[in-house]
């Protein structure tokens, strides 16, 4: 798992750890790892032009000590400082006696354009807003790889946004901890690859970090796998309340989701029974209410459902019964205001931005641009787990870190894609898992089944083709 800490908690693990080392060590562990990664990306390092744009803190230290290890090996360095009276000096002091040399903004032109790879050592995690308007016109010029030095400068390491102009790095090679800005978009979106350097804050840091992200391992460990002594009840039964009139397809992307989430049956309630019995004959259906359906261990609902007054029926059904709930789409629109908070069972909410300001009572761009923020905000305030969906998809659960989804896919962005998310994402809550936990995984398996859709050629998806990968996605995350 990728686990992630906000600056201030970096801080002061670092202060920490400095207090028992030796002077500079820390620094040193950490330009000794930002080498070794630039080693890697270059075809070779002797004679390989090497620039660094660096700040006045250490981030820019950082670099110039980088740079120092890349000189000795037999590369051309040069460091481009912003600010030459403020340059680390100590960093300064070993790229000059490595063989590197120093030069201004303005002497530094040609190296930025002409380099290999380029260091930004502009800012580090403490920095807040866009570049300075000198910062952002040398990082235009660059036309080599790019490597971020802990981070992209200008991007906000604690949430993930982006307030002006910032450098869009090839890599990131941060220290000691991933922060929340490198997994969150749009943060995420100037990080290029990832790269973690052990610089020994392990165990400084506290056991409960501010964000997570699953991996392969995390979501292998979660996955539900029915025993000798499984029925399909045994194995959970979801029910689906979803479709109308206007949105019938809505009901078949459901089910297909649900079907293909690891319960051993789908219950669907609602008025598109013909077409849905026609795709998928093995569904159980009933035309209504929820209540009358029969025996269910979570529900799925509002996906097409609209807006009249059988839809808030089937809606407050579902949210009095004493189960786990995920409400979608247009069940959205109809949530008592004051919240979830009465609920015993688990509540899933799978949002949009769009519907998530709706919910916040904020504007979509809010959302967009702050959406770790927007993700607890609504966690809180209706006491539910809360699946963000979007460019990076976020799980909260109050009292818990953000969980952070690494396999989105932009393909991901076609209709009906939420209504496939929404019904595998219950049928994992009807095996048992927890809220969290279904979120996560839900989230996980739908954007490893979207990249297994589009792979290799990239060619655009509909929805039912991402449903129908799940699967696949799942044998690839048991290997």
């Amino acid at each position: 798992m990728r686990i992630a800490y906000s600056v201030e908690t970096v801080r002061a693990a670092e202060q920490d750890l400095m207090a028992r080392l030796p002077e500079g060590t820390l620094m040193q562990r950490a330009a000794a790892g930002l080498a070794a990664a630039c080693a890697d990306l270059l075809n070779r390092v002797y004679g390989a032009r090497v620039a660094l744009l660096t700040g006045s803190g250490d981030n820019g230290g950082d670099a110039l000590y980088a740079g120092a290890r890349l000189a000795r090996r037999g590369a051309g360095v040069t460091a481009v400082l912003l600010s030459p009276d403020r340059a680390h000096p100590g960093g300064l002091r070993a790229l000059r006696a490595a063989g590197g040399r120093a030069v201004t903004a303005a002497e530094g032109e040609p190296a930025l354009m002409h380099a290999d790879l380029v260091l930004d050592g502009i800012v580090g995690i403490g920095g807040t807003g866009g570049l300075r308007e000198e910062a952002e016109r040398l990082v235009r010029l660059v036309r080599g790889t790019v490597v971020a030095v802990d981070l992209p400068s200008g991007v906000d390491a604690d949430t993930g946004e982006v307030r002006g102009a910032a450098v869009r790095a090839d890599a990131t090679v941060t220290f000691g901890t991933y922060k929340p800005g490198l997994l969150i978009d749009p943060a995420h979106e100037h990080a290029g690859a990832l790269r973690l350097v052990d610089i020994g804050l392990g165990s400084y840091l506290p056991s409960t970090p501010d964000a997570e992200a699953l991996q392969h391992d995390d979501v292998a460990a979660l996955l539900p796998r029915p025993t000798a002594e499984s029925d399909k009840y045994r194995r959970g039964v979801v029910g689906v309340v979803a479709g109308s009139a206007r949105y019938p397809g809505a009901a078949v992307l459901a089910v297909a989701g649900a079907l293909r989430g690891g319960a051993g049956a789908v219950r669907y309630v609602g008025p598109g029974a013909d077409t849905v019995i026609a795709r998928f004959p093995e569904t159980l259906v009933h035309t209504g209410p929820p209540a009358k359906a029969g025996r269910v261990q979570s529900w799925v609902v509002g996906p097409g459902l609209g807006d009249g007054a059988a839809a808030r029926h089937s809606l407050d059904d579902v949210l009095g019964s004493d189960i786990p709930v995920l409400v979608d789409a247009d069940g959205l629109h109809l949530l008592p205001s004051g919240g979830l908070h009465g609920r015993a069972a688990a509540t899933v909410l799978t949002p949009h931005a769009g519907e998530a300001a709706a919910l916040l009572g904020a504007s979509r761009e809010e959302v967009e641009s702050g959406r770790l923020a927007a993700v607890r905000a609504l966690a809180d305030k209706y006491g539910a787990t809360v699946l963000l969906k979007g460019s990076t998809t976020l799980v909260a659960s109050p009292g818990h870190p953000v969980r952070v989804n690494p396999t989105g896919t932009a393909w991901l962005a076609t209709a009906g894609s939420g209504d496939v998310l929404s019904g595998l994402t219950g049928s994992l809550l009807a095996t048992g898992l927890t809220a969290r936990d279904a979120a996560s995984v839900g989230a996980y398996l739908h954007g490893l089944a979207a990249r297994r859709t589009t792979a290799p050629a990239g060619a655009p998806i509909a929805a039912y083709d991402v449903a129908a990968a799940v699967p696949d996605a799942w044998r690839d995350v048991l290997g």
